[in-house]
């Protein structure tokens, strides 16, 4: 897949619907930064007038697990993926359009980089900050990653 936001909407349609149906998507990718954005509405809603918590965590994520893919895929190795853990705190309700950003691509590149010369697991935290329309944090998630070098088949 050629990464960029057409095509990662596309993938999420197919390969993860419920976070499409929610009305996650990707808005911006480069090497350093993914955005991906949400807005609250009916189908992503919790009882107190505000978006589900597990939906931001879907955008969250996103915006951790795209930069991970695209540079996964530009190392030239097979290389899997997994999310270990994750941490996540609310300070505000999530209303209207939630953006989540996340800007560690060079921490990307230096695990990507230690699986590669080790052949062993990396783990690496990417967090992810929540802001609404007006430029409030409602909410941050840290996901913790693990990646690993697959053997070549011969």
């Amino acid at each position: 897949m050629n990464f960029n936001v057409t095509n990662v909407n596309r993938f999420l349609f197919f390969k993860l619907p419920s976070a499409y149906w929610s009305g996650v998507r990707l808005q911006f990718l480069s090497a350093e930064q993914a955005t991906t954005t949400v807005r609250h509405k009916w189908i992503n809603q919790n009882p107190f007038r505000s978006m589900y918590f597990a939906v931001q965590a879907m955008a969250a994520e996103l915006s951790t697990g795209v930069l991970m893919m695209q540079k996964i895929r530009h190392s030239g190795h097979n290389i899997s993926m997994l999310v270990l853990s994750n941490k996540s705190s609310f300070t505000k309700k999530a209303t209207g359009r939630i953006t989540f950003t996340c800007k560690e691509g060079k921490l990307v590149d230096q695990a990507i980089k230690q699986a590669i010369d080790t052949q062993g697991p990396v783990t690496i935290w990417l967090n992810s900050v929540g802001k609404d329309q007006s430029g409030d944090q409602v909410s941050s998630m840290s996901f913790e990653w693990t990646i690993k070098v697959k053997p070549k088949k011969i």
